[in-house]
């Protein structure tokens, strides 16, 4: 089979905002697979935060995209050839590819969607995909919360943080979320019933004051999506013996400068406190459970998430952006 294909890859390293003049397209032909390969027919690929920290030529954890290389991202399609003994022409899979009409794997970090899903192919890059399952595993197992604990989530609104939080009211905890508009929040506490929430701009230069009207017995666990001013604010709220997971920076990504702080670090002293890092790649081996545990508490309409498809190949980096002007609202995939 010999197939012609569109890709994004890294031209240059971006300072701030990625342009068109970082990440250009170019067509690829793929005329025959090697053993161990199969070909994926992308339906959709994932648009996260994280992709724009694996730009930078800053320690990671993973490896930096090197330049010239497509640029890496989850997606969720079918198998067109194949040469590897795991997949077969027809299974339908996701993982770690890029962003691309057709991906070339060896099956590495590949899963197959079950035989009898009955869900949409996109619930496999969002509530089932790495982006549920971070939120999954990150409550239920890093945070090490317990009920009547009090659960303060950054970047409440998005997709880890809005599926992160309710899996933390079922457990019986509080849960308090920061979000950046008004209907955010309102969605938050209304829809999917948060405890309390915060619009972060709003109540920016006050946050910590804000924190601590929501929070006043003091925050057990934060989960931080965010970094910068928002876990400074944090900081100052926790509990002796407080947990911080630590998920993400989104606040520094787009940074062309180095970034200070955090100033108040010294309260991880102060409350015996620990920061953990989390990955969910650290749960692989339990990614096929997770997503069931996830499929039966959506069946029981326990929880509920939002999600945002963008359509079209072409239009990916205008859509990427909206993860950092704040405009997209759960998780954000692109329609190949």
């Amino acid at each position: 089979m010999s197939i012609q294909y569109k890709q994004l890859y890294l031209h240059q390293r971006p300072i701030g905002n990625t342009t068109d003049d970082d990440v250009r397209m170019r067509t690829v032909d793929v005329d025959e697979l090697a053993d161990g390969q199969l070909l994926i027919k992308n339906d959709y690929f994932s648009l996260d935060p994280a992709i724009r920290g694996w730009m930078s030529a800053e320690p990671n954890y993973m490896p930096p995209i090197g330049l010239g290389e497509v640029v890496r991202s989850s997606t969720v399609g079918t198998v067109v050839e194949s040469k590897h003994s795991d997949f077969a022409v027809g299974d339908q899979v996701y993982g770690l590819n890029g962003w691309e009409e057709y991906s070339l794997s060896d099956g590495y970090f590949l899963t197959k969607v079950p035989a009898d899903n009955k869900f949409p192919l996109h619930y496999y890059l969002s509530i089932f995909g790495a982006v549920g399952l971070t939120a999954y595993f990150g409550i239920t197992d890093s945070a090490e919360l317990k009920a009547g604990d009090t659960l303060l989530m950054s970047a409440a609104a998005g997709a880890v943080g809005s599926l992160g939080g309710q899996l933390a009211k079922n457990m019986g905890c509080r849960v308090v979320g920061l979000a950046g508009t008004d209907e955010k929040c309102q969605w938050l506490k209304d829809e999917l019933g948060f405890d309390g929430v915060i619009n972060y701009k709003t109540e920016s230069g006050n946050l910590e004051a804000a924190i601590r009207a929501e929070c006043p017995d003091g925050v057990d666990v934060f989960f931080d999506n965010v970094g910068g001013e928002t876990l400074d604010a944090a900081l100052l709220n926790l509990r002796d013996n407080a947990r911080i997971v630590f998920c993400g920076s989104i606040s520094s990504y787009n940074a062309s400068e180095p970034v200070p702080g955090p100033y108040n670090y010294w309260q991880i002293l102060a409350k015996n406190a620990v920061v953990k890092g989390f990955l969910v790649s650290a749960y692989f081996d339990r990614f096929e459970s997770g997503a069931a545990a996830l499929a039966e508490l959506l069946v029981d309409e326990k929880i509920d998430f939002k999600y945002q498809i963008v359509e079209g190949f072409d239009n990916t980096l205008s859509a990427f952006h909206k993860l950092f002007d704040g405009s997209n609202t759960g998780k954000l995939m692109l329609k190949v």
